[in-house]
């Protein structure tokens, strides 16, 4: 991979997962523990965060995606950059939305038992910290 295809992939790489370390393992669980803030002053504050967020990933995402097609990438870093692109794809297309739906349910005012959707985009957002993690190490080593 040429060098500066794979320098700037991997800086942009982890800036984007010290976005998601920040605000998806440590803002989303703590603001819930403030003083004050209820369960829908949380839901609205954390749609919020994660509209924004996730609009700046799918804009770091294609940065990335350019530079590792346009950089002659070997197939372990192709295919981490694939990875990484569907854990976000899933987050976006199929979690965010029943999440969205169930929050807003909540704000409407109706009481609801905690949420599995949930625990599937922690999940997908740990499989994307650890792809996040690897391809930045590949993406390093080119």
């Amino acid at each position: 991979m040429n060098t500066a295809s794979a320098a700037t992939a991997s800086a942009v790489v982890f800036v984007w997962l010290g976005m998601v370390l920040a605000i998806s393992f440590l803002e989303a669980p703590l603001k819930f523990r403030a003083p004050g803030v209820t369960i829908p002053v949380g839901l609205g504050i954390g749609r919020l965060v994660f509209r924004a967020l996730n609009a700046v990933e799918t804009a770091l995402a294609v940065v990335v995606i350019a530079a590792v097609a346009l950089g002659g990438a070997t197939a372990g870093t192709r295919w981490l950059t694939a990875a990484v692109a569907v854990l976000l794809a899933a987050q976006l297309a199929v979690v965010r939305p029943r999440l969205n739906r169930r929050s807003d349910r909540v704000l409407a005012g109706e009481e609801l038992p905690r949420s599995r959707g949930h625990l599937w985009y922690v999940a997908l957002e740990t499989a994307k910290a650890v792809a996040l993690i690897a391809l930045g190490v590949a993406l390093l080593r080119a």
